[in-house]
């Protein structure tokens, strides 16, 4: 009330002061002179009165100019006077006009007042917004975090899968939140802030949500870009208003989302230290471990670009514990899909385990949209149940996006669609370090003409030399295929050349695979940290360097493209066979290319290898967006 009260006042000198800026622009004049009939006749003879108008008994006139301060006048007559006021007026040069009522002029004889209703309306209406909403018509530099309240749905532990060791490092904090003699016996302390990295997707949020859940304890919410505004100080100030009332009921968890937004690193910015930003995170430093303990609040951030944020942030101290919320692995995925299919009538050809050994590189976001996109499919078909074939089209969906059946191919183009496509299967499946293909199809998705799709029989976390040849070789095989049965090359090529041509590169230039050249590091990153990311390497080396190192990349894709146009011309007739089936399916799945090409390369190396044992997906070439008849 105390607040509301001093804003009051402040509105009513406010008000006041427009009163005074009104009187001012008006001049300060007084208002109408009263005078008699016989002064307002010779007022009219001398020619001092400019207009006239007759209201009943009363003549309200204007002065020709200020007569003694007053510019307007007002008198009283009687009807039986003679001559009248209108015989009189009308002999004379002044203008006059004869009013049915009195109650309009006095409405703009007083129009003055009306600047004053209208700011006392409006500061009627400000006082009861501030009463309603607890003064937050003044609450600029308040802090707009959210109070998790004990009646909103809960996200518990039970909801996140995927992530078993980031779940046990914040299930930790969450009992030491409930048990805290048992750490402060052994002299333990809770680590102050932990920060979770991790993909976009990852389920970091979600983590937090659960953590809300879970504690028993107030929990704030707060995003990094609800600090900063367009008003000099305001982020600091909301730092501070959010830690006074977190540490008024400690203990508590503070959990800001996506930090970078705040905690970018210093001394790029181009007002220096005085830029805004800057001053919120010299707050927001200062609050989390300054000269004042902060103790029993547990600061917990999520990012996806730890690499911009500021040294300080990171320290001990401040953020104690990092925790990587990573991908998930082929166990993981299968826990999300559990997940996330709660509630879902699943049909009984459903089996969660291939979905999970399908979808490799999927986050816990991707899958969760993978069995809505099913859901959504099997409810497009009118079906009460979603089955197999709905999870495998949804797969495909959000991998690359939906089929775009209605776009109309002229039939040369998809021969040669056909072709390149076959020329990728058939490579892929003849080199043994290639992954298995899976699907072949020659339907436009999304940005795509074709897409072969290869199946990795396990998660794989490195690569070896052989298997980013192979990968090389398979990408040129689209082009081999092309020359070979047509003679001519196309565009449709380009995506698989610029992927190759960066495989080659990387070998050369990042992971020391070239004996020319030998084991040595090229290029040096050069970050632009006020914009956050990394713009191009920095050029460490002689131009003899970058002619070799050009020279290496330029002869790795020229072998594997004549590897590739090896394999396809020693089974040409197969690679007629597989385009012209091709043509005719427009999809080939793995059993139909076994039925065309016979046993891959994969399963000769491995014949005592479980059939499809942890199979992942991966998307591999597909066709550069640029069309064809380009």
């Amino acid at each position: 009330m105390q607040r509301i009260f001093r804003h009051l006042i402040i509105f009513l000198l406010l008000g006041i002061a427009v009163l005074g800026v009104i009187y001012g622009l008006h001049g300060g004049k007084k208002g109408p002179k009263s005078i008699l009939y016989s002064e307002f006749v010779q007022y009219v003879d001398e020619g001092k009165v400019s207009e006239v108008s007759i209201q009943g008994t009363k003549i309200v006139g204007k002065f020709a100019k200020d007569e003694k301060g007053y510019s307007q006048f007002y008198t009283h007559f009687r009807r039986e006077m003679e001559p009248s006021p209108e015989d009189f007026l009308s002999r004379s040069k002044v203008r006059f006009q004869i009013a049915d009522t009195e109650g309009n002029k006095w409405f703009f004889e007083n129009l003055y007042i009306l600047p004053l209703l209208v700011v006392s309306a409006l500061l009627f209406m400000i006082i009861r917004q501030a009463q309603s909403s607890g003064g937050q018509a003044f609450s600029f530099g308040r802090s707009k975090h959210k109070l998790v309240s004990e009646n909103r749905v809960k996200v518990t532990f039970d909801d996140v899968a995927g992530v078993t060791e980031a779940k046990e490092e914040l299930a930790e904090v969450v009992d030491y939140l409930k048990y805290p003699k048992k750490y402060q016996s052994l002299g333990a302390r809770i680590p102050r802030g932990v920060l979770l990295l991790g993909s976009p997707g990852t389920g970091k949020t979600l983590l937090g949500r659960a953590i809300a859940g879970e504690a028993g304890v107030p929990f704030y919410y707060i995003s990094g870009s609800d600090f900063v505004e367009m008003f000099v100080g305001v982020g600091a100030s909301r730092v501070r208003d959010l830690f006074e009332q977190a540490k008024r009921t400690s203990p508590c968890v503070v959990f800001i989302d996506e930090i970078d937004a705040v905690g970018r690193q210093r001394g790029a910015g181009v007002g220096g230290g005085h830029d805004e930003r800057e001053q919120t995170l010299n707050q927001l430093l200062v609050e989390m471990d300054g000269f004042e303990p902060n103790q029993n609040v547990i600061i917990l951030a999520a990012t996806n670009r730890p690499d911009v944020l500021d040294p300080a942030l990171l320290r001990p101290g401040r953020f104690d514990r990092q925790v990587v919320v990573d991908k998930p692995d082929i166990a993981g995925r299968l826990a999300i899909l559990k997940v996330h299919s709660r509630g879902k009538p699943l049909g009984v050809n459903v089996d969660l385990n291939i979905l999970a050994r399908q979808t490799p590189g999927f986050s816990g976001a991707d899958l969760e949209n993978l069995l809505n996109e099913a859901a959504l499919l099997a409810a497009r078909n009118n079906r009460d149940k979603i089955y197999m074939q709905d999870c495998e089209e949804a797969i495909d969906r959000v991998r690359m996006g939906p089929e775009r059946k209605s776009r109309i191919i002229p039939e040369d183009e998809r021969e040669v669609t056909a072709y390149h496509e076959s020329g990728h299967a058939m490579v892929g499946r003849a080199i043994p370090e290639s992954d298995p293909v899976r699907k072949v199809t020659i339907l436009p998705r999304g940005m795509a003409m074709g897409v072969t799709i290869f199946v990795p029989e396990e998660d794989r976390y490195s690569a070896s030399t052989e298997d980013l040849l192979a990968q090389i070789a398979v990408f040129m095989a689209g082009r081999a295929a092309e020359e070979l049965a047509f003679g001519r090359i196309t565009t449709g090529a380009s995506n698989d050349i610029e992927r190759a041509t960066q495989i080659a590169r990387d070998m050369v230039c990042r992971y020391g695979m070239s004996k020319k050249v030998g084991q040595v590091h090229f290029g040096r990153k050069q970050s632009q940290v006020f914009l956050g990311r990394d713009m191009h390497d920095q050029r460490n080396y002689s131009e003899a360097v970058a002619e070799a190192i050009d020279e290496e990349v330029r002869l790795i894709l020229e072998g594997q493209y004549q590897r590739a146009k090896g394999i396809l011309e020693k089974q040409r007739e197969l690679l007629d066979t597989l385009a012209g089936e091709l043509l005719k399916a427009e999809v080939l799945e793995e059993d139909d290319l076994e039925r065309i090409l016979g046993p891959s390369a994969q399963s000769k190396a491995r014949p005592n290898a479980e059939k499809n044992k942890s199979v992942a997906l991966t998307i591999a070439p597909t066709e550069d967006e640029v069309s064809r008849s380009m």
